[in-house]
């Protein structure tokens, strides 16, 4: 069977062998992706983010029902955190989205995390494309919930919905974690308990006291969120990001509250969600979040293949000697990566890096 033309006619079994591929061998990623990639660029990749324990799983299911509803075809990416002891992972989304088995217009799959930073599984980004190309819109990409190092999630979608739930311990956590700073819809999930009003007040207050600085210095920021305007620095031979044809006033960050159980405030949040995608479309940010997200794919994938290269390269008792220098003080870390990199950039020099 051609997996490639099978997977853009939509056929999931195609669909599911192409992203098994694209996580396990970054060779297999790389001509799926060169194939697959003018297909691509159609669909609105949506993050749900937030704490363990606020029902982002719960929530994305009766999301998808909600998108379902309306005539769309959707896909889901779950990952889950891997253990650092093992390396496996439960893939338990499998099990609380199992109401949507049965629905060919509904693609679930759970990634394992493998030790990403930002919540995020190194294969998420070709996976997206995978079924971008399969004509999945939207695409509902739920992280691990890791706290603060969730940032990374603005980097991979058009809108981030950010969970909080009552009752979760301080009411400034958001702010701590950098998290109010990308989120485009928030929600306050299990908003039938006690302390729900709370939790929307003091988010909606946090929101008006950030809103004086976001106005006073109107930019694009790195990962394309709220700001208009200036692009970011760029380096030298790379064109700037792309600024919006339209003055746009600052998108709005609704407060929304959500009982994923029942169900109740899920239509809201789904109209959220499509009305984020128009107002990114109608002033031109679209293209800017499209040059940002590829530009972050771009620093990752160079970041990963040189790091690839390097274990390749340079002998591992050679990394474990340095290893060993630098854990015992006899070497600080900085020089310990000079060494390497230079190693490296040696070695490689007389090699193909293809």
């Amino acid at each position: 069977m051609d997996w490639i033309a099978a997977a853009q006619q939509g056929n999931p079994r195609a669909v599911a062998r192409l992203i098994t591929q694209v996580e396990n061998r970054a060779a297999d990623a790389r001509t799926i992706v060169a194939a697959l990639y003018a297909a691509t660029g159609r669909a609105h990749v949506v993050g749900i983010t937030g704490p363990p324990g606020s029902g982002k799983s719960s929530l994305v299911n009766e999301l998808a029902k909600a998108f379902r509803q309306r005539g769309r075809r959707v896909g889901i990416i779950a990952v889950d955190p891997s253990s650092p002891f093992s390396g496996g992972a439960l893939l338990g989304d499998r099990v609380r989205m199992r109401d949507l088995a049965g629905d060919e217009g509904i693609f679930v799959r759970s990634m394992a995390s493998r030790g990403s930073l930002g919540g995020l599984a190194r294969g998420v980004a070709a996976a997206v494309k995978v079924l971008d190309a399969a004509g999945y819109d939207p695409i509902l990409i739920e992280t691990v919930g890791a706290g603060q190092a969730e940032v990374d999630i603005a980097g991979a979608a058009h809108t981030v919905v950010v969970l909080e739930a009552p009752n979760t311990g301080d009411d400034v956590q958001s702010i701590k974690a950098g998290i109010l700073e990308i989120a485009d819809v928030l929600v306050v999930n299990k908003s039938d308990q006690p302390g729900a009003g709370r939790t929307v007040k003091s988010l909606e207050m946090m929101l008006h006291m950030g809103l004086g600085a976001a106005t006073t210095d109107l930019h694009i920021a790195d990962n394309g969120h709220h700001d208009y305007g200036v692009p970011p620095p760029v380096g030298a031979g790379l064109r700037a990001a792309p600024t919006p044809t339209a003055p746009l006033a600052p998108w709005p960050v609704p407060v929304l509250q959500t009982v994923a159980t029942t169900g109740q405030g899920v239509a809201a949040l789904a109209d959220a969600i499509e009305r984020h995608g128009q107002h990114l479309r109608a002033g031109g940010e679209w293209a800017a979040r499209e040059w940002a997200r590829s530009r972050d794919e771009l620093e990752h994938l160079l970041r990963d293949r040189f790091i690839d290269r390097l274990a390749a390269v340079v002998p591992a008792a050679a990394r474990a000697d340095l290893i060993a220098a630098v854990a015992e003080r006899r070497l600080d870390p900085y020089t310990a990566a000079d060494r390497l990199f230079a190693d490296a950039v040696t070695l490689l020099g007389g090699q193909s890096t293809s």
